[in-house]
């Protein structure tokens, strides 16, 4: 198996030098490891001495989607815990009776419910994490379940409080307990983070009340708001830890240690779970857009400027991990580097 591994050099270099972010970790491999990977940058444009380095810890924000809300769901599945397809309000008290009853997990993990499109949870409930989590789950859909695909950070929130509800712990605890722990992934946590781990962050957003950007403390408001730990983002991982994790839903039967979910619900979530709406959607991953030179890749991002794309059909996965978001919340520069870089890696 070869890698464009001079091209891939050249196209992350050229991300820092145009300011596209301060600086990249990268790593394309297969299920025995890591074929090829490089480092770009450096951490903090305002320290230009302090490099990017592997080991550097990164905001996931949305990848947190993953880590912790589709392995966890994924788990409960293969423990015949949670029916994907049964309407929440036959299971769940807290949704009985309210407009959340007829939706299902399913619906939830493929952006088909119909809820809220945005989270604007301070403006809505305040800051009571439990008056939150009430009017979360208490607010009218606001299209009728299985009408269109949306996506939503609301989906990944309610999936979340789901895990919680059926497992009797909270999502940090669930997550840490049936993946990050078994799979070994000992820097994958929820923020925030102690300061000595803050310190090797890559910084994020400028917070306008200190002047200074975000380290070890989630750029998302409502990751924040409800104290670092919620289903839409909010956990801090490295490269390594993503390595093993795709490494994994690639082979789960490899030395690695047995997760809580497996191959069955690996392959239930990566095949088109949507039927004829568009955009096609799995089971929170999505297809990544496709040459005619690439296969079966699937795809999730992260705002800070996150990113990891598996294909069973390759047997190969990729990560690529950027502070974009310290320069700016624009997307496009790095959705072209993105595309470039999946390209490489898959074709």
């Amino acid at each position: 198996m070869t890698y464009r591994t001079d091209r891939i050099e050249a196209l992350l270099d050229e991300g820092v030098r145009n300011k596209v972010y301060p600086g990249a970790v990268w790593a394309v491999g297969d299920t025995a490891g890591i074929h090829a990977s490089g480092v770009t940058g450096v951490l903090d444009p305002d320290e230009p001495d302090v490099k990017m380095r592997r080991d550097t810890v990164f905001d996931a924000a949305s990848l947190t989607k993953i880590l912790a809300v589709w392995s966890s769901i994924g788990a409960l599945w293969e423990d015949s815990v949670l029916d994907l397809d049964a309407p929440l309000g036959t299971f769940w008290p807290e949704v009985t009776d309210h407009p959340l009853t007829t939706v299902t997990a399913h619906q939830l993990l493929t952006h088909t419910a119909g809820v809220p499109l945005r989270a604007q949870l301070k403006n809505l409930y305040g800051t009571d994490p439990q008056i939150i989590r009430a009017g979360v789950l208490h607010e009218a859909v606001h299209r009728p379940p299985g009408e269109a695909v949306e996506y939503t950070d609301r989906a990944a929130l309610i999936l979340g409080y789901l895990a919680e509800h059926l497992s009797g712990r909270t999502l940090d605890q669930l997550a840490d307990a049936r993946t990050w722990r078994s799979l070994g992934m000992a820097s994958t946590r929820f923020g925030p983070l102690p300061d000595e781990i803050a310190g090797l962050c890559a910084p994020t957003e400028l917070n306008q009340d200190t002047d200074t950007h975000l380290k070890g403390i989630a750029h998302d408001f409502s990751a924040c708001l409800l104290g670092g730990v919620c289903g839409i983002a909010g956990a801090f991982t490295i490269l390594d830890d993503l390595v093993v994790f795709l490494r994994y839903m690639l082979d789960p039967s490899t030395a690695l240690a047995q997760a809580g979910f497996g191959a069955k619900w690996t392959a239930h979530s990566l095949t088109v779970q949507t039927g004829g709406l568009e955009p096609a959607r799995g089971l929170f991953w999505h297809p990544a857009p496709s040459t005619t030179d690439e296969q079966d890749v699937w795809v999730h991002y992260g705002f800070t400027g996150t990113g990891m794309w598996i294909s069973p059909q390759q047997h190969r996965w990729a990560v690529l991990l950027t502070n974009k978001l310290y320069y700016t919340r624009d997307r496009q520069p790095l959705t072209d580097v993105r595309n470039t870089f999946r390209q490489l890696a898959f074709s």
